[in-house]
């Protein structure tokens, strides 16, 4: 069930990154933001197949990101575009037009049998903590594949 979930969340980041921007640039960003970038973050491993997780991903080959709510039945997304300066960033959410401002921290950690801790201060969107493991990086759409690929034979 955690594969399928893990699974679902990266096809709407790789959905959402290629429908949402081409060619848009980032400004640059601060090592502790690096950690951020390019990895899926969910605030806690589902307990069952009814159980919401909080998802959340930043890429930064193409400056969008994504807030998901999902279970392995159901779920919601709201993707954004966002300009960074250090760990600030500013979204843009197209869909509703809504504005956000916030600041991310990432760590490596070991907590809740994860590798790195995020946490986001003055997001409208989300939960204020997720954690993410090793292998739970996000390259290019063909890696995402090979990730899920991966995910799927466990």
């Amino acid at each position: 069930m955690k594969k399928l979930l893990l699974v679902a969340a990266i096809a709407v980041i790789g959905f959402a990154g290629w429908r949402l921007t081409r060619g848009s640039k980032a400004l640059t960003m601060d090592s502790e933001t690096h950690l951020a970038l390019d990895r899926l973050w969910i605030d806690h491993i589902p307990k069952n197949d009814r159980d919401t997780i909080q998802v959340f991903a930043i890429l930064s080959e193409q400056p969008v990101g994504v807030f998901q709510a999902t279970s392995a039945w159901a779920g919601e997304f709201e993707a954004f575009r966002y300009e960074a300066r250090g760990n600030e960033f500013r979204a843009v959410f197209p869909q509703s037009g809504a504005k956000d401002k916030f600041k991310v921290s990432a760590r490596e950690c070991d907590d809740q049998g994860m590798d790195f801790c995020l946490e986001i201060k003055g997001a409208d969107h989300g939960v204020k903590r997720y954690y993410s493991q090793h292998g739970w990086e996000i390259g290019s759409l063909a890696d995402e594949h090979k990730l899920a690929d991966k995910l799927l034979a466990h």
